[in-house]
């Protein structure tokens, strides 16, 4: 059996309640190659946020093991950058100094001049040179505070990338216009990255593989779709490629409805598809898994 670059084995993460525990998600099985872009999708409260602070080491699982590149993950690394919603920047540093802060941490023997040369050329790739990278955090749109997060987390040449959900508070322009760098950086880095998105259209704009899980709590990895969509993709274009659209309809059925008919323990088969349409894998996990119900279900919102 071959390893995958990142695995995840058996991941569940329970925090305590009223109750005793509960379990936000088990059961968590997936691998992700190296130059692969894989999404998650699920509602509000199924551990999408916990397991991605579980593989970024900000978080420790209750249960089972990552590991990367065949090294057990165990607190944060500069070998995997994070991309949070908020910006996460420091307001008294320009964006150029944002960038340059974490560059100095990743090579501390570089000099000020490699450090600067490296730190402006990532932030010429997300759009922001030409004066913009000498303005501080509170000058700049949010859109372009965004490009600053990528601009840092990429010029730290991660081995894994974590987005979570970086566009979500964006408006809709802004965020297609940043989508659409982020397949051009892709593209050319083949930059391994997992996503947190609510937006199926961008999960299939920029993901190899969408990984859809079950309502919380315990919720599950119930499916693994692959988006077997040409690269490169361009948002205008990719809408009229046959296989886009029975890709879009499986993942709107699924978070419309067939996500709480398989929650609480239980996971059926995909439904059938036509000859020659994507792939999709059941989790076997999530699938034997016996039926569970919580009744701090409704109070728990843990993403």
């Amino acid at each position: 059996m071959n390893k995958h670059f990142l695995e995840i084995e058996n991941l569940a993460r329970r925090f305590p309640s009223q109750s005793g525990e509960l379990t936000v998600f088990e059961n968590a099985n997936f691998g992700i190659d190296k130059g692969e872009f894989v999404c998650i999708i699920g509602h509000s409260g199924c551990g999408k946020s916990t397991i991605m602070n579980v593989l970024a080491g900000l978080d420790a699982p209750s249960e089972g093991n990552v590991f990367m590149d065949g090294i057990e993950v165990a607190g944060p690394s500069l070998d995997r950058g994070v991309v949070f919603q908020n910006y996460s920047l420091l307001p008294w540093l320009s964006a150029l100094h944002n960038v340059t802060f974490a560059v100095r941490s990743r090579w501390p023997g570089w000099s000020k001049e490699q450090v600067r040369e490296h730190s402006y050329k990532y932030l010429e790739m997300v759009g922001l040179g030409g004066g913009a990278e000498l303005r501080k955090p509170s000058q700049l749109s949010g859109g372009m505070r965004q490009r600053v997060s990528i601009a840092r987390a990429f010029a730290i040449q991660p081995k894994l990338l974590l987005l979570d959900e970086p566009f979500g508070a964006l408006d809709a322009l802004t965020r297609g216009t940043i989508q659409d760098e982020l397949v051009r950086i892709c593209d050319a880095t083949h930059q391994t990255i997992f996503m947190i998105t609510h937006d199926v259209d961008e999960a299939i704009l920029l993901a190899d593989r969408i990984l859809l899980m079950t309502n919380g709590p315990y919720a599950r990895i119930a499916e693994s779709v692959k988006v077997d969509l040409k690269h490169p993709r361009e948002r205008g274009k990719i809408i009229h490629d046959p296989g886009y659209y029975p890709i879009r309809n499986h993942l709107v059925d699924f978070l419309v409805r067939r996500s709480e008919e398989l929650s609480g323990g239980v996971v059926a088969e995909a439904p059938a598809q036509a000859a020659g349409a994507y792939p999709i894998e059941v989790n076997p996990a999530a699938r034997a898994a016996p039926a569970r119900t919580n009744p701090q279900a409704s109070a728990m919102d843990a993403r």
